[in-house]
């Protein structure tokens, strides 16, 4: 596993040319609507804000403050959770058009970095197990388990990384469409690796997965 940060892409996604015998199996990046709600999590923010203003009014009520001293804190909160989400909102859509995830013959590839493109690549023989999340629109996160061995921050990766694995952090494929189908692609591209017969990426969802809950591998 390394990362490398670079300024010239040879071929989108991937920071050198593919050496002899490797080929692209896909490639994507995450739904910036799904990564806006399931990452940067603007709904528990406005949740949040919701909360607080609830609060503010409450309290003013009870306290026979006059309407004019409630409307004012009142609105700006209103407009500090409206500037918090739509920050958050850009910010997702930034990550979403700056990131491309490639799954080769022999790694997988996270391009990111919306200044400075940062590429970590993580081929299949320092992996140890792949998951997919599903949820019910078919988009997910497909998480990749790293060899005991294999470390890389949880702040490097953000949020490229599974959510609240800190001390062992993941890379992770985040709120890509048809995620069930993406699992698949590395299910056999990880056992083709191995030389092994196809296994089973096991699913969160069982909305995206067979009658044995889990997303089958085989060709």
């Amino acid at each position: 596993m390394n990362i490398v940060q670079h300024d010239y892409e040879p071929i989108i996604g991937l920071p050198a040319p593919l050496p002899a015998g490797e080929t692209i199996l896909w490639q994507g990046a995450p739904d910036w609507k799904t990564l806006a709600r399931r990452a940067m999590r603007i709904r528990l923010v406005a949740f949040y804000f919701v909360l607080l203003l609830a609060w503010n009014v409450a309290s003013g009520i009870s306290a026979a403050t006059p309407a004019r001293e409630i409307l004012l804190p009142s609105l700006w909160l209103v407009l500090v959770a409206a500037g918090s989400i739509g920050l958050l909102t850009v910010f997702a859509a930034l990550v979403a058009r700056t990131t491309i995830y490639t799954i080769t013959t022999k790694r997988v590839v996270i391009r990111f970095g919306i200044a400075l493109p940062m590429t970590i690549q993580v081929a299949y023989t320092r992996i140890e197990t792949a998951a997919v999340k599903a949820w019910p629109n078919g988009a997910g996160d497909v998480a990749i388990t790293l060899m005991p061995k294999q470390r890389i921050g949880y702040l490097i990766l953000w949020p490229h990384a599974r959510p609240w694995k800190l001390t062992k952090a993941q890379p992770c494929l985040r709120c890509i469409p048809d995620a069930a189908n993406v699992a698949q692609i590395l299910g056999r591209a990880l056992a083709a690796s191995a030389s092994q017969p196809a296994t089973a990426v096991p699913v969160a969802d069982k909305n995206a997965a067979d009658k044995t809950g889990h997303v089958t591998a085989a060709a």
